[in-house]
């Protein structure tokens, strides 16, 4: 099947795969001082590294994640390109990674992205539910073409559009019903993500509570888990009031502080692309 990337861009893509000269000289049926002549001369054209050595396997240069982009965006177009320029009607099918951490992706985007993925049956969506900071390394790479994160993740060279406000509440066990606010935080520990996870001290303070809270933490890597433990009363912690909503219905959890929320900002955010598909923007607009 004819390609558009060059033979020093599938090599570059192979070494990406890989991670080792060897590996990616075997999968190419190439001699590894023919695979490194083609990296040496991409490096010249470009005039910058694209690799560096660990004892990983060759890890991606700045340079080279932003070439990694570029690739992935002409193999999407690869298709589409050759069916408009030799007419033979070729199909073929376009995959898309979107990253996000597990309450948003759970309660918002995936459900919205059904009638994207109706709308484009040739669209291979993954969905990458991801609750730690590797989002942003994710999209740099290329391994995923959009990602949900922090506002200050975001560097000049993206795009991005706002979400909408997730709103964090502070939950307990239904057994501490009887129990007053202060009481509780004084004297409980409170359950979060990881040791990075500062929601829930961002809501004590925004609530002027943090100087009063016990700083003990219990640690749990998936929200479920987290309310989980919440209910069996194990501390207490924020969560998203969309995925605390079936918790609170089914009275496996109580809300603290009256109900009241702390909101939290999220974007939407990618890389720019030289041209813009439809798919692409359809999942842009029915995520934000």
């Amino acid at each position: 099947m004819m390609r558009l990337l060059s033979p020093q861009l599938q090599t570059f893509l192979a070494i990406v795969k890989y991670k080792t000269v060897h590996a990616a000289a075997s999968e190419l049926h190439l001699t590894q001082t023919a695979v490194t002549q083609r990296i040496r001369v991409l490096e010249t054209r470009l005039m910058t590294s694209l690799f560096v050595r660990s004892r990983r396997g060759m890890l991606l240069t700045i340079e080279g994640e932003a070439l990694l982009r570029y690739c992935h965006e002409v193999q999407e177009l690869e298709g589409e390109t050759l069916s408009c320029i030799t007419g033979a009607g070729i199909e073929k099918n376009i995959s898309i990674c979107m990253t996000g951490p597990t309450t948003i992706m759970h309660s918002r985007i995936i459900p919205d992205c059904i009638t994207v993925m109706k709308q484009f049956p040739r669209l291979l969506l993954q969905f990458d539910i991801n609750d730690n900071e590797n989002r942003v390394k994710s999209l740099r790479r290329g391994e995923s073409q959009l990602a949900i994160i922090e506002h200050s993740s975001l560097s000049e060279e993206m795009e991005k559009k706002d979400l909408k406000l997730e709103h964090y509440i502070l939950v307990a066990s239904p057994k501490w019903k009887k129990r007053g606010l202060r009481d509780i935080i004084k004297n409980e520990r409170i359950i979060d993500f990881d040791p990075q996870d500062k929601m829930t001290f961002d809501y004590l303070k925004h609530y002027d509570l943090f100087d009063l809270a016990n700083k003990d933490r219990h640690f749990a890597n998936r929200t479920d888990t987290l309310a989980l433990m919440v209910a069996n009363e194990l501390g207490y912690g924020v969560l998203p009031s969309e995925f605390a909503k079936p918790y609170l219905d089914k009275k496996y959890l109580i809300t603290l502080n009256a109900g009241k929320s702390y909101p939290h900002l999220l974007a939407l955010a990618w890389f720019p692309r030289h041209q813009q598909p439809k798919y692409f923007a359809a999942l842009i607009n029915v995520c934000t």
